[in-house]
């Protein structure tokens, strides 16, 4: 039972801290969409997306305004593409025919974002896996609302280097294909290692085949509330502070939990799980740095930042498993610099860097994301940096990801614009030594010795 205090506690989180329900996200299986002949995976595919999430956003605003809760986007995900169009699909132009019917299937319905144009090749590459890859900067540049992401690495098969070296090749031609709006298609394209099946935000999601037909994630996110509630505790000691993180989390997960359980019983689709992840908008007020200076640091990037970091994200996490027994997809605290205007800050300021963001990226939620580098940063140079943040999420058993975006036409100093939550970013400096000979080396880097398990 609620009592009054929690209701007036909740409606101060949303109306003067920014808390929201980031977004609401239809998990489709489209496994039984599978054909050897194309035209017939694109209908089916059409077919089943806009019967299924005929009601998703109508209903997503029925919640808002019934509780008075933002839920910011409404958005889909599907089975792994590179799987549902493996038959059909003889060359890559065959797979963007695929985006452009996801495309034109969340257009129909309304909602934000559909992610899931995927493929996972951690230990290999099928010739569906390649073909899917090879189109996606051609299908991120002729949709609008597709999302792509590749799973790369885990800590039980090892790194695939093959897939690496082809990967910085993908995300610089991507770049090319969409230059003339400051190569956003990047934005829309996730590298991964150990990506969960279950994640709701984008771009990195995608349904997972251990997954039920048709499932409700649900990510919440409240950077102010969190900012707001550790202001009480300027001067007190760390385990002040972590308890302060941690009932907050508690509250902010809870807001989520109402949400996804409205949801699945307005839907009649089952909750998979809700995804506390302190994610930042450009809105001031709504950021991960601001949370982190809050903590005691001058400037995000400074000394103690990494261990400000690990505290946040390990409280946050803690508070939002009491609140909630399915959490999940990528809990925690995403620091993108786009997103971000106190990471903008730290970045123009010269405090903050890739190598420090890297060394974050250790304890936070993902990794290196909505980072802007220059346009001429050879393909290697982006493999070596996918290569680096594999083999931290291999190594530490964790999820880590790299967005990042080498904007063509654009230097060092200078600033692009996204728009929107992706915000904008200056263009960072990359480390100028070439890596070639390693990532053309090819193969495998092995599994670690902690995998084995059985």
């Amino acid at each position: 039972m609620l009592n009054m205090f929690e209701v007036n506690e909740t409606n101060k989180m949303i109306e003067q801290e920014l808390l929201d329900v980031r977004t609401i996200t239809m998990g489709i299986s489209l496994l039984d969409c599978c054909d050897s002949d194309l035209d017939a995976v694109n209908e089916k595919i059409y077919r089943k997306i806009t019967t299924v999430a005929k009601d998703l956003v109508s209903v997503g605003k029925e919640i808002e305004k019934d509780f008075a809760i933002p839920i910011v986007n409404k958005r889909i995900s599907v089975t792994p593409i590179a799987l549902v169009g493996g038959s059909a699909c003889k060359k890559p132009e065959d797979f963007v025919t695929i985006a452009k019917t996801l495309d034109r299937a969340a257009k129909e319905v309304g909602v934000n974002f559909i992610g899931g144009y995927s493929a996972l090749v951690s230990k290999g590459m099928t010739t569906a896996d390649e073909l899917l890859i090879r189109s996606i900067p051609k299908a991120l540049a002729c949709t609008d609302r597709v999302c792509s992401s590749v799973n790369v690495g885990s800590t039980k098969a090892g790194i695939n280097m093959d897939a690496v070296a082809l990967m910085g090749k993908i995300v610089l031609e991507t770049a090319e294909e969409t230059k003339e709006i400051d190569s956003l298609g990047c934005a829309k394209l996730v590298v991964f290692c150990n990506a969960p099946d279950d994640n709701p935000f984008m771009a990195g999601a995608f349904h997972g085949v251990t997954e039920a037909d048709v499932i409700i994630n649900v990510g919440v996110s409240g950077p102010g509330v969190v900012k707001t509630a550790i202001e009480s505790a300027r001067g007190q000691n760390f385990e002040v502070l972590c308890e302060t993180i941690k009932k907050t989390a508690f509250k902010i997960t809870r807001v989520g939990q109402l949400v996804a359980q409205e949801a699945s019983k307005r839907l009649n689709v089952p909750f998979g799980i809700i995804d506390l992840s302190l994610a930042p908008t450009p809105a001031i007020g709504d950021s991960v740095a601001e949370i982190l200076e809050e903590i005691g640091l001058e400037r995000v990037g400074a000394p103690g930042t990494t261990a400000a970091l690990a505290l946040l994200n390990d409280q946050v996490k803690k508070g939002g498993v009491m609140a909630s027994s399915y959490v999940g997809g990528l809990s925690g605290a995403f620091i993108p610099v786009s997103e971000d205007q106190g990471m903008i800050d730290a970045v123009a300021m010269g405090a903050l860097n890739l190598e420090k963001l890297e060394a974050m990226s250790c304890v936070c939620s993902v990794g290196l994301d909505m980072i802007a580098i220059p346009g001429d940063t050879p393909a290697s140079t982006i493999s070596g940096i996918i290569a680096d943040e594999s083999a931290i999420g291999m190594i530490n058993q964790k999820t880590t990801a790299v967005r990042i975006i080498p904007v063509i036409g654009k230097s060092v100093g200078e600033t692009v614009e996204f728009g929107g939550l992706l915000g904008y970013a200056p263009v960072m400096t990359v480390n100028k030594y070439s890596c070639e000979k390693f990532i053309s080396r090819g193969g495998r880097i092995p599994a670690p010795i902690h995998s084995f398990k059985n």
